[in-house]
């Protein structure tokens, strides 16, 4: 067909309707159009040609242009689309490199063939169109709860109409068994949209933590209003659910304002969530008192907490073990991830029977190194004294206090103490130097006989391998590999060596070797405190 005056204005008004339908803009379905039609010329004058098209936005004329470019002549490849300066002159008046020269062409007549194929061009346009606009509707949506229609179950997965497009809920983020049949009201909570090659795809979740937590914010007015905060949430979807609410308004206790007169409001979550139980827990600062908390209903005893390996040992009455632990470990796992801690918990039996052994071991170490009997050496135990570096060097009036020592018996300790510290130096420096520990290394402050052997066993000999370690690799860390925390053993680490202590190591050797600066370090430092501010300012403004 050719593009008359007849069906000119029709082209505006199928690019109307195609546009209402598909609710996308119709300046796309035009250029689609365009597209379409300078395709269909191409076939015509040749595919070589730089054939274009433009409708007239309000009379609908289809206006076919031949756009020729003036290239230097070295880079003339299309002889169809491209000229040269030469070439250019009888068309232009002074032609310079990257000019167009723009004439009309005549309208093409577009057959069967050519028809079809302007067709798929727009169908795919809008397609295209179509898409976009899903993936700009719902991206912004990630993160909220939106209310769906089951439209067809496959393979497990449900497939759900959510008004401009599909998502998909897929079995693992199911409650449970929860089946659904077609037409079934179901929400869901957007977890993930993401642009693909068959569109966008939309991904719901009805066992993500945020699910519960948006339901909560649905239902109490304080949590919407940023009165009260929900600070973690842990799931064993379908099952128990543990919640942490803290309140910024001291009149307003977070607990109950979650729980609800009557329960009304978490009952309104419990149902949605198939009876899930769930534990609102007051949130605290301190993580031993928060962790109290979340093991609720499990009473406990004594909380012990080891920051740098973020772990907690927690000790309740033995009558409160299966109690705290929970049905298959359901309780501890639940406020492992919460806290975000990973947990051991002892009876008390059992911290006695491990204390009693430790009290043993240090006692027996006492009376091999000091040569001293048993009641003396469980004297120091009871003291606090866990090795013999405190006994030597520790103040005099530290061990005087001690029932039943006298001046002349602290100096002998001391002396004995030092002594055999000063052997275990001296076959530690021998043992590290047979190793081929060097001398750059053994003059470096900072290090023991006992770390330069250890450090020696490990390859570390020159102050060079020594700088080029990593901080954990001297003080030990924790590595997290699928969702499993792993402990990465430290050369240094059985001589308590922190994390910040072996970087001001490390970095003091850097200087000695001139491979850094103190003003670069000090430069790296006041950046780095800097982001941290930035980092702080930005959670403030956030929680405000």
């Amino acid at each position: 067909m050719a593009i008359t005056s007849a069906n000119q204005l029709e082209l505006l008004q199928t690019a109307e309707a195609v546009a209402r339908e598909k609710m996308i803009d119709p300046v796309l379905v035009i250029e689609a159009m365009e597209e379409s039609l300078a395709r269909a010329a191409k076939s015509r004058y040749g595919a070589e040609m730089d054939i274009r098209v433009s409708i007239d936005r309000k009379t609908g004329r289809a206006t076919f242009t031949r756009v020729r470019t003036v290239v230097d002549e070295e880079e003339l490849e299309n002889y169809q689309a491209e000229f040269t300066v030469e070439q250019a002159k009888q068309y232009l008046d002074d032609p310079k490199i990257g000019d167009q020269f723009v004439e009309e062409v005549p309208p093409v007549e577009m057959g069967r063939i050519a028809a079809q194929s302007a067709k798929q061009v727009i169908l795919q346009k809008v397609r295209e169109a179509e898409r976009d606009r899903q993936y700009e509707e719902f991206k912004d949506r990630a993160g909220t709860i939106i209310n769906g229609t089951v439209k067809r179950e496959e393979y497990g997965n449900v497939i759900v109409d959510i008004g401009a497009g599909e998502g998909v809920l897929r079995r693992n983020e199911k409650i449970g068994r929860e089946s659904y049949r077609p037409n079934d009201r179901i929400r869901c909570y957007i977890k993930d949209v993401r642009r693909e090659q068959r569109g966008p795809q939309i991904f719901l979740s009805r066992t993500a933590p945020e699910f519960m937590a948006e339901l909560f914010k649905m239902e109490v007015p304080e949590i919407y209003d940023n009165i009260i905060e929900i600070k973690a949430v842990a799931r064993d979807p379908g099952s128990r659910a543990k919640i942490a609410v803290i309140s910024y308004d001291n009149s307003i206790d977070p607990v109950g304002a979650c729980v609800g007169m009557r329960g009304s409001r978490v009952q309104a979550v419990v149902n949605e969530l198939q009876g899930e139980k769930i534990d609102i827990i007051p949130w605290n600062e301190d993580q031993p008192t928060f962790l109290v908390n979340a093991l609720q209903p499990a009473e406990v005893s004594k909380v012990v907490l080891d920051e740098e390996a973020e772990r907690i040992e927690v000790v309740v009455p033995d009558e409160q073990l299966s109690l705290a632990i929970g049905r298959r470990g359901q309780n501890v796992r639940l406020a492992s991830q919460l806290t975000g801690l990973d947990i051991d918990i002892l009876t008390e039996a059992e911290e006695s029977e491990r204390r009693q052994a430790e009290f043993a071991e240090r006692t027996r170490m006492f009376m091999e190194t000091l040569d001293v009997e048993e009641v003396i050496a469980q004297l120091l135990v009871t003291e606090g004294f866990t090795n013999l570096e405190e006994v030597a060097y520790v103040e005099v009036d530290e061990l005087l206090v001690i029932e039943g020592f006298d001046e002349d018996t602290v100096a002998e300790l001391q002396a004995r103490a030092r002594e055999y510290l000063d052997a275990m130096n001296r076959k530690a420096l021998e043992s590290a130097k047979e190793m081929g520990v060097q001398d750059s290394l053994i003059d470096f402050d900072g290090l023991t006989p006992q770390m330069l052997e250890a450090l020696g066993k490990d390859g570390v000999k020159t102050l060079e391998d020594f700088a080029t370690c990593a901080d954990w690799e001297l003080a030990g860390g924790w590595t997290t590999e699928n969702g499993e925390r792993i402990k990465d053993d430290g050369v240094l680490e059985p001589f308590e060596v922190s994390l910040e202590e072996a970087q001001l190591l490390i970095m003091t050797a850097r200087v000695q070797l001139g491979w850094v600066t103190e003003e670069q370090l000090a430069e790296d430092a006041a950046a780095a405190e800097a982001e941290m501010a930035e980092l702080e300012a930005t959670d403030q403004e956030d929680k405000a």
